[in-house]
């Protein structure tokens, strides 16, 4: 069998030699490989980082790792987790090693990233109606007998469509009927639009129905309980249009697919006991699992919401304050051209009481205790809330063990 990744495409990273367009990193480093950096084993805030700088905890990564895998075995549940988080490939090596069976994206530009290091199976978790990226995919495809790929549809024209740019290729494209909700994002909305769907594909000549497909977090993130049973519901919809939709499947097995970084634990209890005779595979596309962060995921995570051991924050930024201007107010030199703000503001780690109170594009508004405020050109330590608008900013991040010391530093594709 084929790898899942290309170890020595990812392994060549390492040759690449850093220059200045990797923000935060030591000037020293220019002109060195990250394998001679690496091989050195530096103090990172020894060598100088030029601050901002955002930082791995190798500890942190290789303890999530192995909660993970361990959750999705106890649960019965394979994991494709979603590669938009970090579009690294070397994390993804680390997550196909630690037992992932695919890589969820979002877009066909990060399918192309992917494929370049070689990945041998990719769910793209969306509609592919775009001409040439469907035109691109049938070609690889049809030169990489290996390389499996499934998208969603979720509309008679969408199938019309893809039919039309993919006629002549010489493999059929493996898709999911999508079923969404009132409210939600993609996906059809009833069960008659996810049937006739469904027909639409088993009569293409371009197209495979493999199963049934659904993102439950786009209902949001809310973990009460009255939230959660409207998730609940959800879940038992896309349940029914498995076993309503088994007769149309054309593959050995039904491919059913859900779980971001919420819910994923009522995707397993909801989606993995299924009438005798259906062969269903349920596959996760939780991705910030490999990061967690101190915000969103902190609050929402399966695995954090009764053990906040359960998966540590490996994602953080560190700056200097720049400024002291008043008393009980820091300004520390980060902001949201280096940190995510989405789903909530960076976390300072010191000192106690302080807290992010707004950001600029570099500037972060920084409310502390006036008898313990940090003195300007001192180093703050920020955890993050939701790791993928991080992870966008930084195409270069060391990797630090429990002493600082670099042990890897880690590329970015965005």
């Amino acid at each position: 069998m084929n790898p899942p990744i290309d170890a020595a495409a990812v392994a060549a990273l390492a040759d690449r030699p850093v220059d200045p367009r990797f923000k935060g990193l030591p000037a020293a480093w220019a002109g060195r490989t990250p394998a001679e950096i690496v091989a050195a084993a530096p103090d990172l805030f020894i060598d100088g980082p030029l601050a901002p700088v955002c930082v791995l905890d190798e500890p942190a990564l290789s303890h999530n790792l192995a909660a993970m895998a361990r959750w999705c075995t106890e649960h019965g549940v394979q994991l494709a987790p979603h590669g938009k988080t970090h579009m690294s490939p070397q994390l993804l090596a680390r997550q196909f090693a630690a037992g992932a069976t695919a890589v969820t994206a979002a877009t066909i530009s990060q399918v192309r990233i992917y494929r370049a290091f070689g990945v041998r199976e990719v769910i793209l978790a969306n509609q592919l109606v775009d001409p040439a990226g469907l035109r691109w995919l049938a070609t690889e495809l049809d030169t990489y007998p290996e390389f499996r790929a499934v998208c969603w549809v979720d509309s008679v024209a969408g199938v019309a469509l893809m039919d039309r740019e993919l006629a002549g290729t010489a493999r059929r494209l493996d898709v999911c009927v999508e079923v969404g909700a009132s409210g939600g994002r993609t996906g059809c909305r009833s069960a008659a639009d996810a049937d006739a769907v469904a027909r639409a594909v088993s009569a293409s000549a371009q197209l495979r129905l493999v199963g049934v497909a659904g993102y439950e977090a786009a209902l949001g993130q809310d973990v009460s309980e009255p939230a959660r049973s409207v998730i609940a519901g959800y879940l038992s919809t896309l349940r029914d249009a498995v076993v309503r939709l088994a007769p149309l499947i054309q593959a050995d097995d039904i491919l059913v697919t859900a779980g971001g970084s919420t819910h994923f634990d009522l995707v397993a209890q909801l989606l993995t006991r299924w009438p005798a005779g259906l062969r269903v595979r349920t596959v996760l596309r939780s991705g910030c699992y490999l990061t967690h962060d101190e915000g969103l995921y902190l609050r929402s995570s399966p695995l954090t919401r009764h053990d906040p051991a359960g998966l540590r924050p490996a994602l953080s930024v560190w700056a200097r304050v720049l400024s002291a201007p008043e008393p009980g107010l820091v300004l520390a030199g980060l902001g949201r051209r280096d940190v995510s703000f989405d789903a909530g503001l960076p976390v300072p780690h010191t000192p106690a009481g302080a807290q992010v109170s707004a950001l600029n594009d570099q500037h972060a508004f920084v409310r502390v205790p006036a008898d313990a405020a940090p003195a300007v050109g001192d180093w703050m330590q920020f955890g993050i809330s939701h790791p993928c608008t991080t992870f966008d900013k930084w195409p270069m991040i060391p990797v630090l063990d429990a002493e600082h010391r670099v042990v890897d530093l880690v590329r970015t594709f965005f």
